[in-house]
């Protein structure tokens, strides 16, 4: 079985570019690189990974195809591009000569508009990732799916991923109205959810496996065994779990699925086009 972490970050730490890390993330405030994380992914037997944007600027990534050309692990890169931009089209055509950027991603969860993935320019720009070959991530809070639901209806061919499972209210125990706004999404065939991103919804470092267990239950029975991959989220994953804790509650959870080999890294590369080698 060949599995890939569909989803982490890589950074070198700043206070202004990674302002969003506050006091009662600190143990964030240094650097995290490859380095770092391929010893976690070597030791629970990861043979690929995708890195993610964390800040919203073309200096992101560039660097994070940088790590990636120096890194073969690395498989893929999910970017950051101003989708709203007039310029848009030559920033795709500029950055797509990196075949190993594989998609696009907006923090749509700290916009003020609720409403922001409707907007017009925000459209226009989704319009042109499929004529790219790009992927989009979509970055929310369970209040935006209905929002997202909205947006992949209006765009059948493009492909995208939910991150994250929608940040739950897992800490509050809490399914509704979450769950039936996750079906609706699910119902798209072009949507894909990454297992990812629950252990920091949840109480910090005082959860059980067991407490992610209906969430996972009401994904999978939403997307599926084919529209599902798991991701860790490191190194924000820190803040409530260490990598191998974080990657066992899915693991562990699909132990006996015949279907687990998907979840674990076909999809993923599948879905971002990863090149693995034989």
């Amino acid at each position: 079985m060949i599995k890939i972490d569909a989803h982490h970050h890589l950074w070198k730490y700043h206070p202004q570019t990674h302002s969003w890390i506050d006091d009662s993330m600190k143990l964030l405030k240094r650097d995290f690189l490859p380095d770092d994380l391929w010893k976690e992914m070597q030791q629970n037997g990861y043979h690929g990974c995708v890195a993610v944007q964390a800040s919203q600027t073309e200096d992101e990534t560039r660097f994070l195809l940088e790590q990636a050309e120096n890194h073969p692990f690395i498989k893929g890169v999910v970017g950051w591009l101003d989708l709203r931009s007039p310029d848009l089209k030559e920033k795709l055509e500029q950055y797509t000569r990196f075949p190993l950027l594989k998609g696009l991603r907006h923090v749509v969860q700290d916009e003020p508009d609720d409403r922001f993935m409707l907007r017009n320019d925000f459209l226009n720009g989704i319009s042109q990732l499929q004529d790219f070959g790009l992927t989009y991530d979509i970055l929310i809070f369970p209040k935006h799916l209905p929002v997202a639901e909205e947006l992949v209806s209006l765009f059948p061919g493009q492909k995208f991923v939910l991150d994250h499972i929608a940040k739950p209210a897992i800490a509050e125990g809490k399914l509704f109205p979450w769950q039936h706004d996750l079906q609706r999404l699910a119902a798209h065939p072009n949507v894909y959810c990454k297992l990812s991103g629950m252990v920091t919804e949840a109480h910090w470092r005082a959860w059980k496996p067991d407490d992610f267990h209906p969430y996972i239950h009401a994904v999978y029975d939403a997307f599926g065994p084919e529209r599902l991959m798991i991701g860790s989220d490191w190194p924000v994953c820190l803040l409530s779990g260490g990598y191998r804790e974080v990657m066992s509650i899915v693991e562990d959870y699909f132990d006996d699925n015949p279907q687990k080999w998907r979840i674990l890294g076909q999809n993923a590369i599948d879905f971002y086009g990863l090149q693995i080698e034989n």
